[in-house]
């Protein structure tokens, strides 16, 4: 009974810990101002906003962004600024920094109204001739996507950066995506498809 207890007290402060400081991330977070802005809602719309970004999610991109440079883009992540950025972070670093970042609010966005009708119709029911899965399904109906799952919110994101990370998704520059389940929907997506997505989600919020 005492070592089921010990074992108990165990995980428990291990899921405590690994679950980051904000104030300790807040700190850490100076060197990524540059690129994704004072608040985490970065002003250069090829770089995302992670303002609001659920943690576990972040704490993934890094740890796999360090792994994309570690083993020279064979796995992971690789991208060549962030992969570079995240070389010298330690685990705790990933968690305090993820933690400090899923803390802020994200900024807001809107949908411009020449999408709202193509973009709805695929983000909610997406196109079973073309065999294309409802981006719904995992990101839910306001694009808040889910932190136990690991799916990521896409409300409110910048429709450069999703624009870019669905085209790296369909030609397979970025592959770190649960099951291929991202690069088998993209690859079906035609240039107007990831045109309207991209804009669409930006008000779903």
């Amino acid at each position: 009974m005492k070592k089921l207890a010990l074992i108990l007290s165990l995980v428990v402060s291990c899921s405590v810990s690994a679950q980051g400081s904000i104030e300790a991330g807040k700190a850490k977070s100076q060197t990524c101002v540059a690129c994704h802005g004072a608040d985490g809602n970065s002003q250069l719309t090829m770089y995302p906003k992670l303002a609001g970004q659920h943690a576990k999610y972040l704490e993934k991109q890094l740890k796999e962004l360090k792994l994309g440079m570690t083993s020279g883009g064979k796995q992971g992540r690789y991208d060549p600024v962030m992969s570079g950025m995240a070389m010298p972070l330690s685990d705790e670093d990933m968690a305090d920094l993820s933690a400090y970042y899923a803390s802020l609010p994200i900024s807001s966005n809107t949908t411009p109204e020449d999408v709202v009708e193509q973009g709805k119709a695929l983000y909610a029911a997406g196109d079973a001739e073309r065999g294309i899965t409802a981006c719904i399904a995992c990101h839910g109906p306001r694009g808040n996507g889910t932190e136990l799952s690991g799916f990521p919110k896409v409300s409110g994101q910048h429709a450069d950066y999703i624009k870019l990370q669905l085209e790296k998704f369909r030609d397979g520059n970025r592959n770190n995506d649960m099951n291929g389940m991202m690069r088998d929907i993209a690859k079906k997506l035609s240039d107007n498809d990831i045109e309207v997505l991209s804009k669409y989600v930006g008000g779903l919020h």
